[in-house]
């Protein structure tokens, strides 16, 4: 493997970098989501139903407020200025939470796109090598001519696999992000209802 590194020529370290920097938003991610999952508490989102249903609000956000559950603090923050904007807070709410969940995504994205670019440089630069050593002596050896396209085609390969690899968890990603935003909008849109029905 280290020796397929060094053929790969000077493009594989900036992919090495980039490689490096997507394990690392993976990893840090996936943690980020283990443990939003950890808070999560369905029993609660319900509970806070309950009490607005029998027009208990101030019992429903003292019962739920400082919670870690992501649901729970976008309905806290919406029963709290229910009297004002009701509906823009619970989009202000919703939009900072699938925030949280987006961080960094661009930085995968970018990954996505810029490894294969990358390779793709690997590719060019190791063709131009090759050609260049085309003519006079150089032409009795030709091995130093196949190093050349060996050089792009090593980098094309693992820019290639650095895209491939990262986006799998990169669409993993998006789907949890889709998952909350489908979770926190019918929340809202449920207790927009039972806040009408006890306005009735």
């Amino acid at each position: 493997m280290l020796e397929l590194f060094h053929k790969g020529g000077p493009v594989m370290w900036p992919l090495l970098v980039t490689s490096l920097v997507s394990v690392t938003v993976i990893i840090e991610r996936l943690f980020f989501i283990y443990l939003e999952r950890r808070k999560r508490n369905p029993a609660l989102v319900q509970a806070i139903f309950s009490k607005v249903q029998t027009g208990n609000i101030s019992e429903a956000i003292a019962h739920a407020e400082g919670h870690g559950d992501y649901v729970a603090r976008v309905l806290v923050q919406g029963l709290k200025h229910k009297h004002k904007s009701f509906s823009d807070v619970l989009l202000t709410g919703a939009t900072q939470e699938i925030k949280r969940f987006n961080e960094r995504l661009y930085v995968l994205d970018t990954v996505i796109t810029l490894a294969p670019l990358l390779g793709l440089f690997a590719t060019v630069t190791g063709m131009i090598q090759s050609f260049n050593l085309l003519g006079g002596k150089e032409l009795s050896a030709p091995t130093v001519i196949t190093g050349g396209i060996a050089e792009a085609l090593i980098g094309t390969g693992f820019g290639l696999a650095i895209a491939i690899i990262a986006l799998i968890p990169f669409n993993y990603l998006n789907q949890v992000v889709e998952k909350v935003r489908h979770e926190i909008e019918m929340a809202a849109t449920h207790l927009e209802l039972l806040l009408k029905g006890n306005a009735s």
